[in-house]
C-alpha cells in the first residue's frame, strides 16, 4: 500500500481537525437546544448522545494518533536522509547479481561456500544474452570481479545495468552454489520521497539495497 508524502498527509489532518472542530461545536448547539425545549414529561433519551459525543471523542483521538505518526515519520525521514548523505562517493555492496556499468567498468562480488575445481562467470545484457563468458577465482570465500564492458568480439557496450551469473562445479560435477552482489559508487541521493533513493551508475536504488561499503 503506497503511503501518501508527508505534506500530504498534514493538509489532510489539518482539514480532518477543522471539520470535526465545526460539527461538534454544532452538534452542541443542538444538544443545548433540545435540552432546554425538552417536554419534562417526556425527557428525551440521553443515550444516542452519549454514543455521539464517544464518537466523537474516537475521530478526534484518531486524528491525534494520525498527528503523531505524520510527526514519528517526519523524524524517520530526517534521520535516514542525514544517514544517507554518509554514503556519498563511497563503494556500496548491492542486494541482487545486477550493476552499472558507467566509464567502461562495472563490478560485483561473489561468494563461494567451498573451493570448486572450476567457475565459469557470464555477464548477460538487459535481453539475457550472454555478452562475456570468463573464468575465475574458484577458491572459497569472496572475490571481486571486475568487467571492462567489451564483449567476446571486443566490441565496447554501452553504458546501463548488466547482470552477472557464476556456474562453479566440483571435480566431480556437483554445482557449488554462490551469492552474487553489485558492486559501484553512490554518486547521488534523492530524499524527496519516504525512503532516500541511491543512484549506483545508471540504477537508482532504495537505501535499503545497500548491504554494505567497502574500501
Amino acid at each position: 500500500m503506497a503511503i501518501a508524502p508527508v505534506t500530504t498527509q498534514s493538509t489532510q489532518i489539518a482539514k480532518a481537525q477543522q471539520t470535526l472542530s465545526g460539527n461538534y461545536e454544532t452538534f452542541l448547539r443542538l444538544l443545548t437546544t433540545q435540552m432546554q425545549n425538552q417536554d419534562p414529561l417526556e425527557p428525551m433519551d440521553a443515550t444516542k448522545f452519549t454514543e455521539q459525543l464517544v464518537s466523537y471523542s474516537q475521530v478526534e483521538q484518531q486524528i491525534a494518533t494520525n498527528t503523531s505518526l505524520n510527526s514519528l515519520i517526519s523524524l524517520t525521514k530526517s534521520a535516514a536522509g542525514a544517514n544517507a548523505v554518509n554514503y556519498l562517493g563511497k563503494t556500496a555492496l548491492t542486494a541482487g547479481p545486477v550493476s552499472s556499468l558507467a566509464a567502461g567498468e562495472a563490478s560485483w562480488r561473489y561468494t563461494l561456500p567451498r573451493d570448486a575445481a572450476s567457475i565459469q562467470i557470464n555477464v548477460t545484457d538487459a535481453n539475457g544474452r550472454v555478452i562475456r563468458s570468463t573464468t575465475g577465482d574458484a577458491s572459497v570465500g569472496m572475490h571481486d570481479f571486475t568487467w571492462n564492458g567489451a564483449s567476446a568480439n571486443g566490441t565496447q557496450l554501452p553504458d546501463g545495468p548488466y547482470t552477472l551469473s557464476i556456474v562453479a562445479r566440483l571435480a566431480d560435477g556437483t554445482n557449488v552454489p554462490g551469492t552474487i552482489t553489485g558492486v559501484g559508487q553512490v554518486n547521488e541521493i534523492d530524499m524527496s520521497g519516504i525512503e532516500p533513493l541511491v543512484t549506483i551508475g545508471s540504477r537508482k536504488l532504495n537505501l535499503s539495497d545497500i548491504i554494505g561499503l567497502k574500501n
